[in-house]
């Protein structure tokens, strides 16, 4: 696609996650990146660029930046405590951005499915019938998702999750790599999983 046709995007945050995410993002040839936001607690917040992308302000700047680049992506994962995530997103909202769902075209994820705004679909994920995956979530790399399954806010959804149909994870909750969750399981919200269950 041609660079004019694409929609300028910026991304939050300046470590391994934002990283991720712009991985992520080039796959889909549908935004051009036009620089990160860096965050004032971030021990690298005093780069100038992150890969080749220019560091274009920080956290502070959210109204400026918005005016110049409406879609914004969270490239900060918090996955020790992911209502951070949440009120981050809140304020990023009320800053005037938008936060699509982006998700990699080497994802399968079914026309009965359900993904709302801000969440990231990585690579090789399976997301298959009736699943519904709230605002703000991350479902990383070589997950499957099985029908059925619900997946509330905030939540984050390692690399090599298997969870089976059924399953409802509540909001701000985290699913560790490699854990299996076996059918109809209701994981409560705020819940830190490491290992399967």
């Amino acid at each position: 696609m041609k660079k004019n046709n694409l929609q300028k995007i910026c991304i939050l945050g300046s470590g391994g996650h934002a990283t991720s995410c712009i991985d992520l993002i080039e796959s889909t040839s549908k935004f051009e990146i036009i620089g990160i936001i860096s965050q004032k607690n971030d021990k690298n917040h005093e780069k100038k660029f992150l890969n080749k992308y220019k560091i274009i302000g920080s956290d502070n700047d959210y109204k400026k930046i918005s005016n110049i680049c409406k879609n914004i992506v969270i490239g900060v994962s918090f996955y020790k405590d992911l209502s951070l995530r949440g009120k981050m997103f809140k304020d990023l909202k009320k800053a005037g951005f938008k936060l699509p769902v982006i998700c990699s075209p080497r994802s399968h994820v079914s026309l009965g499915s359900k993904i709302d705004e801000g969440s990231q679909i990585f690579h090789n994920v399976t997301i298959n019938k009736n699943v519904i995956i709230g605002k703000n979530c991350i479902i990383n790399s070589h997950s499957l998702i099985e029908h059925d399954v619900v997946i509330d806010q905030n939540s984050q959804v390692s690399t090599g999750v298997i969870i089976n149909g059924g399953c409802v994870i509540k909001e701000n909750s985290f699913i560790g790599s490699g854990s299996v969750l076996r059918e109809n399981i209701v994981i409560k919200k705020k819940s830190f999983i490491k290992y399967s269950l």
